[in-house]
């Protein structure tokens, strides 16, 4: 079998490299990653090892984005994960490179890594270059708030389309410091993927070599002995959240590496990313809070300078293990800095937030937990009337009706990781509140998860969720809610007798699903705090 596949005589005494390709042409994220895996391949080979591609599948959140097919969306992290571990374990690989290109293939690829523990290398597949329009970048972002933006008439239907035709040039992943960036930055900060993997474009020969040297590096690891487990320890978790809350990486951070963490067997928990947070300030002025997209950062060092920065001022483990073979503090010795005068990483002593925008946030509303993303341009404090909906498609319509005023807290509820099922990204109806211009004056909350992409006085991950009893599921229409970024509180502002009364005679809706991947996935599901994994104590 192997021999009518390509193998040599030579080849079967040679270490057996899988490359892992998550191409598709259902989105740009990935549609050029079979190119890159044939360098990936190609690496390997020269190395003395014998490469083997093989594919898993990928979906597109953002043509996903406000549909029901948005529930299939974390659900595929779990099915691509198990589905890289089921062909590097069955056909008995030596080591393993997973190219990744969009939200949940990174993290999948990444878990996997973690399961198997033989020598492997994680490859961003890169970022996407910015759209223009009327002489300014535009990305998906700037599509979704178009809408938002088209239902209060300041745009009309000919501008719309120009948009929409315009922001997405090519291959590459959504380029602010969305899901996607935020997940590569981790990865390398992690130790699992080479120098400079997170912060190329996709379409650029530094990629393509990264690709390249990333199968001659895993030969390498398979020959020194260097497995996953002894790069993604404690240390390393703890050095990826610190340079992504510097970053001012997406809310997904949290479940992601909740998740990575649990397939490594490292303990890592919620609290974890509170008392990181408190050290370590918001330094990038990136989209989609800032100006400033991921191409604009690559063209100034991309992430090493500020990891070199954080490193100085002894925020970062020097002494972890790198997919290298060298520790991160030898790979950062030589890394220059930032130049001068450019206005994407603030100064230390200049942040855009002394501290990180990412709050882990508890209450009676949220007892186990929720993540907000609260960068303090927004305000740190937000007090309104509820306005709830039973899913994100009811939300999304009353918002662009009108139907949301100054002062309101919208409410978007079972659409958690068991009531949506999914946990579907609530991209749609936050960016139409930035298009009716309402981004200062409106909160979101929600048992599900909210896109990178996302902005505004946002919290998502509500735990418990509303399907399995949550008390979200129990806020009504005009109730006051609290929500405190500095005490990291959400606070629903009733008596606790009328809470208790209401959660007593709650009847949870479950799993709308009975047969299929989300019924199986609600059964096994975690909560969103755990990370919201499948194998948990099977």
């Amino acid at each position: 079998m192997l021999r009518a596949v390509g193998f040599e005589d030579e080849d079967f005494v040679k270490p057996q490299i899988g490359i892992a390709s998550t191409w598709s042409m259902v989105t740009p994220c990935n549609m050029h990653i079979d190119g890159l895996a044939k360098r990936s391949c190609r690496g390997a080979d020269d190395a003395g090892g014998k490469g083997v591609e093989f594919n898993t599948i990928t979906v597109s959140d953002g043509i996903s984005m406000g549909t029901k097919g948005m529930r299939y969306s974390l659900v595929s992290r779990e099915v691509i994960a198990d589905s890289i571990e089921t062909v590097v374990a069955a056909e008995g690989m030596d080591g393993l490179v997973a190219i990744g290109g969009c939200d949940k293939n990174m993290p999948a690829c990444m878990m996997a890594i973690a399961r198997l523990n033989r020598p492997a290398v994680f490859v961003y597949g890169g970022t996407i270059m910015p759209g223009i329009h009327k002489e300014r970048p535009v990305d998906i972002v700037s599509i979704f708030e178009a809408v938002g933006r088209h239902a209060r008439g300041e745009i009309d239907d000919a501008e719309l389309k120009q948009i929409e035709t315009c922001a997405i040039p090519g291959p590459g992943s959504c380029g602010g410091m969305y899901t996607a960036n935020t997940m590569a930055s981790a990865i390398e900060a992690l130790g699992m993927s080479l120098p400079d993997s997170s912060a190329q474009a996709a379409i650029s020969d530094a990629k393509k070599m990264d690709c390249y040297d990333a199968g001659v590096a895993v030969v390498n690891l398979v020959r020194k002995g260097i497995k996953p487990r002894h790069i993604m320890t404690r240390k390393a978790f703890e050095n990826a959240i610190t340079t992504c809350i510097a970053l001012g990486g997406s809310t997904n951070l949290v479940l992601h590496l909740l998740a990575m963490a649990h397939a490594a067997e490292v303990d890592l928990s919620i609290d974890d990313f509170r008392e990181i947070g408190a050290r370590v300030p918001l330094l990038c002025d990136v989209k989609p809070f800032g100006p400033h997209t991921m191409s604009e950062l690559v063209a100034i060092g991309g992430i090493r300078p500020l990891m070199k920065t954080l490193l100085d001022r002894g925020r970062l483990h020097g002494d972890c293990l790198t997919v290298s073979g060298l520790t991160l503090a030898e790979t950062l010795r030589d890394v220059a800095p930032y130049p001068a005068g450019q206005d994407i990483v603030r100064d230390w002593g200049n942040p855009i937030k002394k501290e990180s925008h990412l709050r882990i946030l508890k209450g009676n509303l949220a007892p186990t937990g929720a993540v907000g993303k609260i960068t303090g341009k927004e305000g740190l404090y937000f007090k309104g009337t509820a306005k709830v909906y039973e899913g994100e498609e009811d939300a999304l319509q009353g918002i662009l009706r009108g139907d949301i005023e100054k002062g309101n807290i919208v409410v978007i509820r079972n659409e958690g990781p068991v009531g949506g099922p999914g946990m579907r990204e609530m991209l749609s109806p936050t960016s139409a509140v930035a298009g009716r211009g309402l981004i200062m004056d409106v909160a979101l909350i929600t048992d599900g998860r909210f896109s990178g992409g996302s902005h505004g006085f946002d919290v998502g991950h509500i735990t418990p969720e509303a399907a399995v009893g949550g008390p979200i599921g129990v806020v009504r229409d005009g109730d006051v809610i609290e929500i405190d970024a500095v005490k990291n509180t959400i606070q629903l502002l009733i008596p606790d007798e009328e809470l208790k009364n209401r959660l007593r005679k709650y009847k949870p809706s479950g799993c709308p699903e009975r047969r299929g991947v989300l019924a199986k996935y609600a059964k096994t599901v975690t909560s969103a705090s755990f990370g919201a994994v499948t194998d948990k104590d099977l």
